[in-house]
């Protein structure tokens, strides 16, 4: 016998939710009555969906593995219901990406990927990781280092580096810094991490891997921020030199807002990935959004390396080490 539609509801929005009662708040039914639609879904089926764990239930293997396709079933009888009431509904896409990515570049640069698609939602979240794809619904997710999702559907898109980088004017007042005396003689904005966060670099580590550095004491006067877009604005602002990932620094130096204050790149300790969720892989539009991305990120971080090639033409450029012209002093 066929399962009911509303006992296959039950499953999908309890499996995504991870709670009956979460579930039966967004069915607007009883969740004992959420409960028994499953299990008699799963007496009809033969199969257990839902495992019960502490606090709450995830899809056995047997419920993972028909959740893709019955999102996608529900997708799109919610389209066929708007289009026979006359509303025209576009699909929505989720993604998920770390605060600094989603202030910094993301909020500029997905106006591209949405305007080439035509009719789309986008919901933009700014998360730390881990992040619960099944309850938010999340398509797709950017995250910092391998150890996120492991066992997921993740790839790694860019190995990125920080760059020393600091305002036009900044540079005019005390540069030129070409030495590594010079610069730690002028205002650091440094970026704590905090305690969670072992492998982004710091202004010591940096100095470190500098020609002329090794050996040396990280400096500790100027500003700190606790989020690389912050320190990326203090730097726009004029209050020194940031350590800035070369995704997020290359727009605001080609809009003029920020120079490369020394010609020297640290590597980021692990790379960003990408994971598309399991419910998600056979939506389209978050494969193409996928592609999109990883392209988008690879060819703004190149931007950096372009500018050298153009501004200096007879000088090497090596990958992540781009240097900006120098600012003239009076």
């Amino acid at each position: 016998m066929t399962p009911s539609l509303k006992a296959l509801q039950a499953f999908e929005t309890a499996a995504r939710t991870g709670s009956f009662v979460a579930a039966a708040a967004e069915l607007s039914v009883t969740p004992a009555a959420v409960g028994q639609l499953v299990r008699t879904l799963e007496r009809r089926l033969g199969r257990q969906l839902l495992l019960r764990v502490h606090r709450g239930i995830v899809p056995s293997e047997a419920g993972h593995e028909v959740l893709p396709r019955l999102r996608a079933v529900f997708e799109e009888l919610d389209a066929v219901s708007s289009q026979l009431t006359g509303r025209v509904v576009p699909p929505r896409l989720t993604v998920s990406v770390p605060p600094s990515v989603a202030t910094g570049w993301l909020a500029r640069a997905i106006a591209e990927f949405v305007e080439a698609e035509g009719a789309l939602d986008v919901s933009l979240r700014c998360d730390e990781d881990p992040v619960p794809f099944a309850h938010e619904r999340i398509d797709v997710r950017m995250s910092y280092g391998r150890f996120h999702y492991r066992g997921e559907n993740t790839r790694e898109i860019l190995l990125d580096a920080v760059h020393p980088v600091c305002s036009p004017a900044f540079l005019a007042r005390h540069g030129p810094l070409t030495t590594i005396e010079a610069l730690l003689a002028v205002p650091l904005v440094h970026t704590d991490w905090g305690p969670s966060s072992a492998t982004f670099p710091a202004w010591s580590t940096w100095l470190e891997t500098a020609a002329e550095g090794g050996g040396r004491h990280g400096p500790h006067r100027g500003s700190v921020a606790n989020v690389s877009k912050v320190a990326l604005d203090l730097a726009i602002g004029g209050l020194g030199v940031a350590l800035v990932q070369g995704l997020l620094a290359a727009g605001p130096i080609a809009r003029g807002e920020l120079v490369v204050a020394f010609p020297h790149a640290l590597p980021l300790g692990q790379p960003y990935c990408l994971t598309v969720a399991e419910t998600s892989l056979q939506r389209d539009v978050a494969q193409r959004f996928a592609t999109w991305f990883a392209e988008a990120c690879a060819s703004h971080v190149a931007q950096m390396a372009d500018a050298v090639a153009a501004v200096l033409p007879g000088m090497p450029v090596l990958p992540g080490m781009p240097v900006a012209p120098r600012a003239r002093t009076r």
